[in-house]
């Protein structure tokens, strides 16, 4: 979400994360992220827990279905996203709202773990893969108001070429 503040979630899974899909076939994990903060109390020499924060969080398409894949119930997890206030009416008649993590990205955390990655190739949101050390811009047409530092003046022929590394590609 374009100008949304993103937030950073550190806690561990309190259950596995549960998979489903909409009516119209998108898929949806919802899950819920237990943040305990530590401090250490330097005259008695020990670490203090706070008040465990219990975070619901929402995935949605790829995101969901690789995290209900790859993650499991007390697995440290660290999770960026938005977010999110959701009304609703209880029961008997009360309203209330709740504030959800929508997560954009989540992993593991590998402080005291490690992980094995592998990739599915692209994500929904991408055309086509490309790969990280190579890229391209189209040709551009030039107007006579161009600025010297990017117009015809400095690139006579208007265009960018970046050659590839491997020549192969």
């Amino acid at each position: 979400m374009t100008g949304a503040t993103s937030v950073v979630v550190f806690g561990n899974l309190t259950a596995n994360p549960e998979l489903r899909s909409t009516g119209a076939g998108t898929a949806v994990a919802r899950f819920t992220i237990a943040s305990t903060p530590r401090t250490f109390d330097a005259p008695t020499g020990r670490w203090t827990d706070g008040d465990t924060l219990f975070q619901s969080a929402t995935a949605w398409r790829g995101t969901a279905e690789h995290a209900a894949a790859s993650l499991a119930k007390g697995m440290r997890v660290i999770a960026t996203g938005t977010l999110k206030p959701r009304s609703y009416t209880t029961k008997t008649g009360e309203a209330r709202t709740v504030v959800e993590l929508e997560v954009e990205d989540i992993g593991p955390s590998l402080r005291h773990t490690t992980a094995e990655v592998t990739r599915t190739g692209p994500g929904p949101e991408q055309d086509e893969e490309h790969p990280p050390d190579r890229f391209s811009l189209s040709a551009r047409e030039y107007g006579n108001d161009d600025d010297a530092w990017f117009g015809l003046a400095a690139n006579p022929d208007g265009y960018i070429n970046v050659p590839s590394p491997d020549p192969s590609l």
